[in-house]
This record gives structure tokens, sequence and C-alpha cells, in this order.
């Protein structure tokens, strides 16, 4: 009995002896083991790694795998939404540093489950202890992208929150400090989380080949800070809500007083009010048919992000609940060994014991469909018509516009655009001179020189300009100084003629 399979030792199958697994590596808290006495004294057995193959059925290691591979999709909605942000021009995309920062937030996330799908890692480091990220590179990478882009996806959507929340409901635009702050904040906060949960928790394989954050001091490191900000971003979502539905409401009530008392005279300060609740009803509208979409999907995306903390965070509790009291999991524990390790005649034992298999796998689904819902809320349909006119530009080449009279009076480029090109004769050519660099080869090389006949039947004569008599554009000459009088005849104006009789004749 003592040496039936390697590992085994004095444990019944299925568990291993804990002694013949000396190693100190991997993520030690995750082993399940428990203490079985015996006339000698007692012994830990543990059971095989992974536990999730234990307490979920055999379906359930198809369902990480799938949420992997939808976040690869997920992956390229959200990419070729960043692409067009940047290739696009603004009016056919209305891209904005919030919803750009929180696109790249969600990459961040989804990055965390794509990472596994390429290294394929090992999620048990031996036969009964799983991988964590001191032992797995992999486990690291994914656990960190996990952990910074869900914290970041939560502090995105809770800038763009108080963004909207300013806007409609305190009519402040946010300015140049908000964003600065806003990008302090953003990415300064899932950083610092991200770190201290790495530092004083760690991530290690608990489903699936992503690493998920560990239940030791995971709730004051991470998921409380992660929840108080998705708590305070939806009080603020609902705060808007509100004051829209308030504002509509009052523009109601309004245009029904107004209408009551259409036959009187209005006061001066109702109709002051009037206005204002109309163009503040305006304002609201305009706000909301813009924000709408970024509304929807932040609050899809932090509705995820909390799923998965309460999950998490119930599963930590139930775990921490069984370590302390194997009394909760002897029926399932004799059961197993009853039965001598199937699993299947065991399961409706395992209940209260853990998370629901359909609550584990409706939240990796859930958390695989975000960049697809990023796509359908923050894309526009105007992205599409703007693609094709920008692919069209690329390969299609514009031609230049030549005229008709070009066309009819020239066949060589050399007289390009000339409205009446000059008659062609075979009066005398002359070889133009080879250049250095060659040009495309035109119909001869010669260009035709006019004849003394025909130049003087192409270009008209000289026309004289004769200068008015009272001109004075005329350059003239330094004679016509200011020391010599200027000439002036009376003839040819129609000023009077003077002298001294005339003059004296007016006198008297």
């Amino acid at each position: 009995m003592a040496n039936i399979t390697e590992g085994r030792g004095l444990c019944v199958a299925p568990f291993l002896e804990l002694s013949h697994f000396p190693s100190k590596e991997g993520y030690l808290p995750g082993r399940f083991c428990a203490p079985v006495p015996l006339s000698e004294g007692s012994i830990e057995c543990c059971l095989p790694c992974p536990i999730t193959s234990w307490i979920y059925s055999d379906n359930f290691q198809t369902t990480p795998k799938a949420s992997n591979w939808l976040n690869v999709a997920g992956m390229v909605c959200t990419v070729s939404l960043l692409i067009s942000f940047l290739v696009l021009p603004v009016e056919k995309t209305s891209r904005h540093y919030l919803t750009v920062c929180f696109i790249l937030a969600v990459c961040l996330l989804q990055l965390g489950f794509i990472i596994p799908l390429g290294a394929q890692p090992q999620q048990c480091h031996d036969a009964i202890t799983p991988n964590d990220m001191n032992s797995d590179l992999t486990c690291a990478f994914s656990g960190a992208c996990l952990l910074a882009g869900g914290f970041a996806a939560i502090s995105w959507g809770f800038l763009r929150s108080l963004s909207i929340h300013l806007q409609i409901c305190w009519q402040v635009v946010p300015g140049r400090k908000f964003f600065w702050s806003s990008l302090l904040a953003g990415w300064g906060l899932p950083v610092l989380f991200g770190s201290i949960a790495l530092a004083r928790t760690g991530v290690s394989y608990r489903f699936g080949d992503t690493c998920h954050i560990n239940h030791d001091k995971a709730l004051q490191d991470y998921w409380g800070p992660l929840l108080a900000f998705a708590a305070v971003s939806t009080i603020l979502q609902f705060a808007t809500l509100g004051y829209c539905i308030r504002v509509y409401i009052r523009s109601l009530f309004k245009d029904d007083s107004r209408s009551q008392n259409s036959s009187g005279l209005p006061s001066h300060n109702g109709s002051i009010k009037t206005v204002t609740a109309k163009q503040a009803y305006r304002r609201v509208q305009k706000a909301i048919a813009v924000q709408w979409r970024g509304i929807v999907v932040v609050i899809i995306i932090i509705v995820n992000v909390m799923f998965l903390a309460v999950v998490f965070v119930s599963m930590d509790n139930t775990e921490q609940a069984v370590m302390q009291n194997f009394g909760k999991a002897e029926p399932w524990l004799s059961c197993l060994v009853v039965n001598g390790g199937d699993k299947k005649a065991c399961l409706d034992k395992v209940k209260g014991l853990a998370t629901p298999e359909r609550t584990v796998m409706a939240v990796l689904i859930l958390m695989s469909l975000n960049g697809i819902w990023t796509l359908l809320f923050l894309g526009r349909v105007s992205m599409i018509p703007a693609w094709i006119e920008l692919v069209r530009k690329r390969f299609h080449r514009s031609h230049d516009f030549v005229s008709v009279d070009a066309r009819r009076f020239s066949a060589s480029p050399r007289h390009y655009e000339m409205i009446t090109s000059p008659p062609q004769t075979a009066y005398s050519t002359v070889k133009v001179p080879e250049a250095a660099v060659t040009s495309p080869s035109i119909d001869g090389d010669t260009i035709a020189v006019l004849s003394p006949q025909s130049q003087k039947e192409y270009f008209p004569r000289d026309a004289k300009y004769v200068s008015p008599t009272m001109s004075f554009s005329t350059p003239r000459p330094p004679s016509s100084g200011r020391h010599q009088g200027r000439e002036w005849d009376p003839a040819s104006t129609y000023a009077r003629p003077w002298s001294a009789e005339t003059d004296l004749s007016r006198k008297i």
C-alpha cells in the first residue's frame, strides 16, 4: 500500500501525499490539502492540480479558451477603432482623448486574456501546486495586464462620467487642467494599485490559462479601490440621468403653463423661466445626443468589471471558509474516495463549496465581449464611407485637367494649356539640347521657329499709347522739374482766358 503510484504515498486515490512534493516554488497557498488521521499519526493529502478540474465539469475547460478567442475578436475591433481615430478626420470619427484612452484601457484588459493563447503556459508547477507569477513569466505578464487593464477601464470610465456630469449638470467645459489631471489619474492609478496588488497579493492560475489575483489581501489592495471608483462612477451616471429627466419634466410643465396662460399677457419673470427651461432642455438634449454611446459603453464595462470583482470576492470568501473548516468539504472528499476519483459522481456535492460553474462562465464571456461592445457603440457609420474614400484616393490616380483647346491645337506637352497655339510650320527647326536627366519622349525632339511672315500673322502690331493732356502718371525728364513753370494752355480746357482788361471790368 506504501508505493501504489508515484507521489501518492499513504493517501487514497485520487489524493497525493504532500511530503512527496518538497518544492517551495509555485503558489503554495493554492494547494488543496487536508489532514488525514492514521494509526501512526496524520498525513497531508492533496488533490491534484488544477483544482478546477475536480469541482467543475469537463465542459468548463473549454470556456476559458473560448473566452480568450473572443478577446482576440474584441482586440481586432478595438485596434481597428484606434486606427480609424488615427487616420480618418475628426469630423468622421468624433474622437476625443477620453474615448481614446478608454479604448486603450480595454485593449490592455484584453491583452491579459490573449497572451496565454500564444504562450500555452503550464497551469501547474508540479502535481499539486499551481504556478504563480514567480514561477511562470507568462503568468506575470497576463496577470499584470489584467489588473492594470481592469483598473484603467474603471478609471477612464469614471473620468468620462465626471466630464459628462460637469458639462450637462454644471455647464462646465473641462479644459487643459482637466486634460492633464485625467492623464495623470487615468494611467497613474492603475499603475499604482496594480503594482501594490502584484507586490502584496500576487497572481496565479486559479482557473483557465489566465492568471488572476490571489485571495490573500486582494479585497483591501485591489478590489476595494476598484469597487469604490466603480461605485462613484455609477453614482455620477445616475445623477446625470436624473438631472436630464428633471430638465425634461420641467420643460413639459413650463410648456403646459404657457399654453394655459396664452390668453393673458405673461409676466416678465415667468417668460424668463420658460426660456431658461427650454434652453436647458435643448442643451441637455444635444449633449445626450452626442454622448449617449459613450455613456452606454462605460456603463456596460463598469458593470462587467464589477461583476468580475463580486465573483472573485465571493470565490475568495468561499475558499477561505472551506480551508478553515474542512468539515464542510468532508461529504465531497469522501465521495471522491469511495468512487475512486470519479468526479462526475460527486459534482452534486460541490454546491456551496465553490462558485457555481455557470456564474464563472458568465463572467468570463462578458469580460470577453468588451471589445465588441466598444466598436458597436463608439464606432460610427460615417467611418465606412471615409475609409472607402481614403482607399479610393490611395489607389486611384487623379487625372490632370487639360483644356479642350490644348488638346485641339497641340499634341505636344510642351504646348500644355496654350489657348492659341502658334502654327506649326516647317520653316525652321533647331535641335533641342539633350538634358542630363531625360524626360519622357515626345513626338520629335525639335521645336518650331516662326518665320517672319508667320510672326506678323500671329503676333498683332504694337499699339501706340497716347497720353492725356492732364495726365500726371507719365514719367517726365529732369528738365521739367520744379524750377521750370508748368505750361498751361487755356484753350485746351474750358477755363476762360485771363487778361487785365477783363479783370478790371469785373471789379467795376
